[in-house]
């Protein structure tokens, strides 16, 4: 007789963003960084958070783009000084996932409030 087909459990969800706060995505370090940028602001122009962040265009680039397919970041361009700028800013749920996240830190490392 042979045993019965057996299929592998499914695979467990990491606590997401709506059970606890934590986020994932926005814990890598760049991407922590350039969130606590956006939130102080109401945006920032692409070379400046380039040089706050002081990394290269193709790093912050691709962090940009994660953060942007999360509907996390909004960018527009604009011409000043006779040249293209990128301006970026946190959507209303990239601020809400950051905010999220830091107080899941708190609570994490036993802080309290914000």
């Amino acid at each position: 007789m042979t045993p019965p087909h057996r299929t592998a459990p499914a695979p467990q969800p990491a606590a997401t963003a709506a059970e606890d706060g934590f986020d994932d995505l926005i814990h890598a370090p760049v991407r922590l960084r350039v969130c606590a940028a956006l939130d102080t602001a109401r945006e920032i122009e692409f070379g400046a958070l380039l040089t706050l962040l002081d990394i290269s265009k193709s790093a912050l680039s691709k962090h940009l783009s994660a953060l942007a397919d999360a509907g996390y970041v909004t960018q527009r361009r604009a011409v000043r000084d006779t040249r293209q700028r990128v301006w970026l800013r946190l959507t209303p749920a990239g601020r809400s996932a950051y905010r999220g996240h830091v107080a899941a830190l708190h609570r994490i490392v036993g802080r309290t409030g914000t």
